[in-house]
């Protein structure tokens, strides 16, 4: 075992602080990985909060991890000391099942493994996230990164990028079709760049009138008040797709009305609360609603090979790891453009 630095969480109430971790020694599969940047997620802060009801403590979270690789086993074949490399929000599955022989290790029907705060096959480690300076993983579940981008601005794309290249690939979202894209933060920021890629017609749903100049420089045509009533009469029956990324509760049936016939509304973010759906509505118009989580491991570095082809990055801010929980208090307040990533250099 190697003890590495690491901020954890000691229980759901107590700010991140230093904290130490042991790493097990690489395996004939594994990959140790030198972390150099980790992206801060929402998903992070419901984890240390507990908002899920499932959180493991002591906690070191992080799922958007990006590094060079310092060792590897000696039955590793794509990856060698010194490349990049990146690790995303899974590090294992049953591997078995048909959604993991597809390469749908997300919906693994056995149960996939998370990077931090979930017991691993051996009922007994907890995972702990990069938060942290090193990382050992199992080569199947490592992703490669390119350097022709900046790694500070990839980071985000192991959880952000997926989240949103997914739906867009499995709908087959592209020229031809109008997609809005509601609440413009950490997920919707990539949504607007994918399908602007892809050759959609975007479209901002927003709330913020002062997002609407980011909206149109990330790749958006247009922009639409939702609390504007006149704006919304513009865009009824309108849309193919909704890339719907707010995770708190909402009015899904004001968006369902922006759709035209035939449809999709795609949630993204995930409520505590149980939706509400007009059945009419969607009966008599063939609209639907879906879900969609990341994607699986072949998907995504297919995202990431996309992403460095068209140079397609997340927008960051940059933080040392001394603070996070300031971090943390200012993406609950929207106060963030449009993801932080940890410079893990700080630790």
């Amino acid at each position: 075992m190697t003890t590495v630095k690491a901020y954890a969480a000691q229980d759901a109430s107590t700010p991140l602080a230093p904290f130490s971790i042991e790493r097990r020694e690489p395996g004939p599969h594994d990959i140790s990985i030198q972390i150099l940047f980790c992206g801060v997620c929402h998903t992070d802060i419901h984890f240390v909060r507990n908002d899920i009801g499932m959180s493991l403590y002591p906690m070191v979270p992080g799922h958007e991890i990006v590094g060079r690789v310092l060792q590897v086993g000696n039955k590793v074949e794509k990856f060698k000391a010194g490349d990049y490399a990146g690790v995303g929000c899974l590090v294992d599955s049953c591997r078995e099942c048909g959604n993991c022989s597809d390469g749908l290790e997300q919906y693994c029907e056995n149960g996939f493994v998370l990077t931090y705060s979930f017991y691993e096959k051996d009922g007994k480690t907890v995972t702990q996230g990069g938060y942290s300076s090193q990382i050992v993983v199992d080569e199947r579940f490592v992703l490669k990164v390119s350097d022709a981008l900046p790694l500070e601005k990839v980071a985000p794309l192991l959880c952000a990028g997926i989240t949103t290249y997914s739906p867009m690939k499995y709908w087959k979202i592209g020229r031809g079709h109008k997609v809005g894209v509601l609440g413009l933060g950490g997920l919707g920021h990539m949504a607007v760049k994918f399908a602007a890629s892809f050759g959609a017609e975007v479209t901002v749903l927003s709330t913020s009138p002062s997002k609407e100049a980011d909206a149109k420089r990330l790749g958006a045509k247009q922009f639409v008040l939702t609390n504007d009533e006149d704006q919304l009469k513009k865009v009824t029956n309108y849309f193919d797709f909704i890339i719907d990324t707010v995770s708190s509760n909402h009015d899904y049936e004001k968006y369902l009305y922006l759709l035209s016939p035939s449809s999709t509304l795609i949630l993204l973010g995930v409520a505590t609360e149980p939706m509400k759906l007009p059945a009419i509505h969607m009966v008599f118009n063939r609209k639907a609603v879906a879900g969609s989580i990341i994607g699986g491991l072949p998907e995504t570095q297919e995202m990431l090979d996309y992403c460095a082809a068209h140079n397609i990055t997340a927008d960051v801010e940059v933080i040392p790891i001394q603070q996070i929980n300031e971090a943390y208090e200012r993406i609950l307040k929207g106060d963030i453009k449009y993801r932080f990533v940890i410079d893990m250099a700080t630790l």
